[in-house]
């Protein structure tokens, strides 16, 4: 059973900065690609940054620059550094797993098989 756990979310101000985790219990990780999404209120889950197990990364443009995603592949852990935050990053964010060979794309749900319960951010201006 695998199961992705995040944790680090809470209350930030405007220009303040987040660092969330993402635990992995399963034996798959340092092959396997990590993403990160978010759902706003009222909104569907849009992508914001994924990792492929070779380091390289992708970001949304709204988060380029001010987001940094890493990972520790032998604390089977994913990481997402938010800095310099504004009200509309608040939403909930989930972190996701793709183990496939050859995944859809992973800017998309559909690239993803796991997905954790999402941690709470929001920012106030």
């Amino acid at each position: 059973q695998v199961q992705l756990v995040e944790s680090g979310g809470g209350l930030a101000q405007a220009g303040g900065s987040l660092r969330l985790s993402c635990v992995v219990s399963g034996r798959i990780f340092s092959n396997s690609a990590m993403g990160w999404f978010r759902q706003a209120p009222g909104k569907g889950r849009e992508f914001v940054s994924y990792i492929r197990s070779n380091g390289w990364t992708n970001y949304r443009n709204s988060v380029r620059g001010r987001f940094t995603i890493s990972r520790d592949n032998a604390k089977k852990t994913a990481y997402l550094q938010m800095d310099n935050l504004v009200p509309e990053d608040t939403a909930v964010y989930y972190c996701a797993q793709s183990v496939r060979a050859a995944p859809p794309s992973l800017a998309t749900n559909a690239g993803y098989d796991y997905w954790g319960q999402g941690t709470q951010v929001t920012v106030s201006s």
